[in-house]
């Protein structure tokens, strides 16, 4: 444990008191002690009420947990009658207001990226514009690659075609190809796109993007073309989420002061990291802003902050009575805080040119832990002096109580709401714990195409709709996972823009360029008024559980999902465990490599859970399937020097926690993987 300091009453760990009264709180003005008071108060307030909630889940799993046991339909009239699925709230809009652009106005890309890496942060808050030649000649976006060795002329060239078709279909000429544009002024079939000049280069607007026609006559490539065009830039990814939860292993006060830490600098302006890349030190830095003649357009994607849910405790701070304090608590008001420097513009740079804190707030259950942060933000707020709804809150729809209930949740934060957004992972996850004494479930890799997933996404959309959020917030879709696989998110992630969302999650900087051109073939706004009037789907779908019906496997087939699952785990929990890598590109089983976070873990976990709870698996089935995996995800990791095998070693606290995520699945409170991880995680730092 921590060496700690008595501030208000409250036990604060040395580092985060540091951390907060030498870093934070002078720069910003505030006196140490009236704010420590503060923090206490909210503290005490709140703590009792959080616990409360996590029973109320407790006892409705419960309730609904003896109900399968005893062969009784849980239909919604039963989820009605234990106050699981709440009323329908009446008609109503949203009021939130000083929203950003990026947010309410434009569609465009979103990343998400794990605040502990302060590289990876700085990518992706850079990563506001891309080139579109990079993007597609390191991908497989386009066919072929290039051949090694320096620059492939002839991939080059293919690059350059393809770019061009783009701005064809975004940018077209009056006549004639941009292929065919030896140099000038473009005469544009609407001239209204040309938007600013920066030197020869020229900016045009599409859709609500932005696209640089870069020219330069000197370059490489702007030599070898005809209208000196030298590269194609898309304004990407708008927004950022910078992750203090699923993609980060945080277990203790110096991991929290960390994450804090970053994000100070990025609030600040002045975050950098210097890294060694090809044999040379580089410093990467937050870019500044672009300027074409009298237009400004900002350099760096806008930025969230996802705080972690309500369920964790941090032993960075304990409350009066000895206990840890919750979590998300200590999130909400640290990102805050932190968050002074940008309202006050007291950094280098500016992020919300609104006036707005952006917090996603994942893994609620319901409207009555909306309308806790609702209320937590409002406490926040009073201790910092900011005006009402300053803080905003991107509400993820990962839980099933959630999704059944996605209205009554929007109205409880209706005010200061700014995205709602689903995540098939996790909310998969929260399925089949919810329904985890009803049966076995199908195999993962079916839930895709299963009733429940295709009415919750239908209905996350449309619900946004009927309330408002078009032109006020974002509706947000989920992660491509596969950042090799540029070819395959090419053909289908445009059906996200298609849904009606304006935004949807991409593993890479890389990606966000590519994801881009979606917008620019999809009127994302025009699509939602388009399907505003359409009926949102019923819950019967959403409340269809993906059982397997007595469902009979062979051998081979338990074999395979088990070994798929076992190996999903395995091979991100050793990082996590080992190394306090909470996000990564981990090697699947058929070593296509995925960008994965805890969400993972939870429904390859919960499955094999669930097949061994209803005798579709035995545990020496699991063992077994183990055991040939820890084997497997070795010899991937064979290259890593800071890696510690599993195969053959039961004392790897990896492979421990491993196991204990499958055979403790069922009691774990809503199937998370949070306290199994952060217990073996403190361990592995421990010694």
């Amino acid at each position: 444990m921590s060496v700690t300091v008595d501030r208000a009453g409250l036990k604060v760990a040395a580092e985060l008191a540091d951390f907060v009264e030498g870093a934070v709180l002078p720069g910003l003005g505030i006196a140490t002690d009236g704010y420590w008071q503060g923090v206490a108060a909210i503290f005490a307030k709140f703590a009792p009420e959080n616990a409360a909630l996590l029973a109320k889940r407790e006892a409705l799993q419960a309730q609904i947990d003896a109900r399968y046991k005893a062969g009784e339909p849980v239909d919604e009239a039963f989820l009605r009658e234990i106050n699981y699925l709440v009323p329908e709230p009446a008609p109503f809009t949203i009021g939130t207001q000083n929203v950003d652009a990026e947010i309410a106005t434009m569609a465009g890309p979103q990343l998400v990226v794990p605040i502990l890496n302060a590289r990876f942060v700085l990518n992706a808050a850079n990563a506001r514009w891309g080139s579109l030649y990079d993007a597609f000649y390191g991908t497989d976006a386009l066919p072929g690659a290039a051949k090694p060795g320096g620059y492939d002329v002839e991939r080059g060239a293919q690059v350059i075609v393809a770019a061009k078709a783009f701005l064809d279909q975004a940018v077209p000429l009056a006549s004639g190809s941009w292929v065919d544009f030896a140099g000038g002024e473009p005469v544009l079939a609407d001239p209204s796109q040309l938007v600013g000049r920066e030197g020869e280069s020229l900016l045009f607007r599409h859709n609500g993007l932005h696209i640089e026609v870069v020219v330069d006559r000197a370059s490489a490539i702007g030599k070898t073309d005809p209208a000196g065009i030298a590269d194609v830039i898309l304004e990407s990814a708008l927004t950022t989420i910078c992750d203090l939860e699923d993609s980060i292993a945080a277990v203790d006060a110096e991991d929290k002061v960390a994450a804090y830490t970053n994000w100070l600098g990025l609030m600040k302006g002045d975050l950098e990291e210097t890294f060694e890349k090809g044999g040379k030190q580089l410093t990467r830095k937050l870019n500044p802003d672009r300027i074409y003649g009298d237009l400004t357009l900002p350099g760096r994607s806008l930025l969230f902050v996802r705080n972690v849910g309500h369920l964790m405790t941090t032993p960075a701070v304990h409350l009066a009575d000895g206990s840890e304090a919750p979590e998300g608590i200590l999130d909400a008001i640290m990102t805050s805080t932190i968050a002074l420097y940008d309202l006050r513009g007291l950094g280098k740079l500016k992020n919300s040119r609104t006036g707005s804190v952006y917090i996603v707030k994942p893994k609620m259950h319901g409207p009555e832990e909306c309308g806790f942060t609702n209320r937590l933000f409002d406490a926040v707020e009073d201790l910092l002096g900011l005006a009402r709804y300053t803080v905003k809150v991107g509400v993820m729809d990962e839980e099933r109580r959630t999704s059944a209930n996605l209205a009554a949740c929007i109205e409880a934060v209706k005010d200061r709401i700014v995205f709602i957004n689903t995540g098939f992972l996790d909310r998969t996850g929260d399925e089949m714990h919810t329904a985890m004494h009803g049966g076995a479930m199908i195999p993962k890799a079916e839930m895709k195409t299963s009733a429940w997933i295709k009415a919750y996404e239908d209905r996350n959309v449309r619900i946004g709709l009927a309330h408002g959020l078009s032109g006020k917030a974002q509706i947000g879709k989920g992660m491509w996972a596969a950042p090799d696989r540029m070819a395959d998110m090419m053909e289908q992630k445009i059906g996200h823009p298609m849904s009606g969302a304006n935004t949807a999650w991409v593993p890479s900087p890389t990606a966000a360029t590519l994801h881009a051109m979606h917008y620019h073939k999809v009127d994302v706004f025009a699509r939602q008024k388009e399907i505003a009037g359409e009926a949102i789907p019923a819950l019967n779908g959403l409340l269809t559980v993906p059982f397997a019906g007595g469902r009979n496997w062979t051998a081979e087939e338990v074999a395979r999902e088990l070994d798929n699952n076992a190996q999903g785990i395995l091979g991100y929990v050793v990082r996590w465990i080992d190394q306090g890598i909470g996000c990564s590109k981990v090697p699947d089983i058929h070593d296509i490599g995925l960008m994965e976070d805890r969400a993972t873990l939870r429904i390859s976990s919960q499955h094999i859970a669930n097949w061994l709870l209803h005798g579709v698996a035995t545990k020496a089935d699991v063992d077994a399937a183990f055991d040939r995996m820890a084997a497997k995800v070795d010899a991937q990791n064979a290259g890593d020097p800071l890696y510690r095998p599993m195969a053959g070693h039961p004392d790897s606290i990896a492979l421990q926690a491993a196991r204990a995520l499958v055979f403790e699945g069922v009691s774990q409170p809503s199937g998370y993987t949070e306290p199994l991880l952060h217990a073996y995680r403190a361990r592995a730092k421990a010694g």
